[in-house]
């Protein structure tokens, strides 16, 4: 995983625009982006089509996951702003497009050794899922939204039956995994602390 120390690092890379320059280098680097952001697999993100983004409810959905079920997350603001610019620029229907058979991204293994040379961070798209895993579970977020965030599937807990976990309920904790992240990479402000006490009279 990119650990906490080294996001400022890994998200300065990602994001200057020296790195982005070539073919694909923009959208490259907002599909690095999507995934650190939400825990997606890495075919889930690369395939994903504009008509299940949906930029006013703010929310994403994959089909055909690893699980059989489609996935819906709640976008934090981050990545609203983030799709709202791969919008402006689309040329097909993938969020992500490319140039193979397929019509989106295939292999980003240039722009990510680019990302490693810049850095010392050795990484895969998988460590990016893990990533977010890790800062999830740091944050204390609750088992059952955890689950829900990767799409583990439940059924074999009899206690997550009763719960229903409605997209709404996992938009505080997605965001505060972003702002957590952006933090850390030092292109969030941290929140002002104030001393107790100092306004006594």
């Amino acid at each position: 995983m990119v650990k906490a120390h080294e996001l400022g690092a890994w998200f300065g890379a990602v994001l200057d625009e020296d790195n982005c320059k070539g073919p694909n280098g923009a959208v490259l680097r907002d599909y690095l982006l999507l995934i650190v952001l939400t825990g997606l697999r890495r075919e889930e993100t690369a395939s994903l089509r504009w008509e299940n983004v949906d930029l006013v409810g703010r929310t994403l959905t994959v089909r055909h996951t690893k699980n059989h079920e489609d996935h819906t997350l709640p976008l934090s603001d981050f990545l609203v702003e983030l799709l709202q610019r791969r919008k402006s620029d689309a040329v097909n229907e993938y969020v992500f497009p490319g140039g193979g058979r397929k019509g989106y991204i295939y292999e980003p293994r240039k722009f990510m050794n680019r990302i490693m040379a810049a850095t010392g961070i050795t990484f895969t798209l998988h460590d990016l899922r893990r990533t977010f895993i890790t800062v999830a579970e740091s944050l204390d977020i609750p088992a059952y939204a955890l689950k829900r965030l990767l799409n583990h599937k439940m059924s074999n807990d009899v206690t997550a039956g009763y719960i229903i976990t409605d997209v709404e309920r996992l938009r505080i904790p997605m965001q505060r995994i972003t702002d957590y992240m952006l933090r850390s990479a030092k292109l969030r402000e941290t929140a002002q602390v104030i001393e107790l006490g100092s306004a006594a009279g």
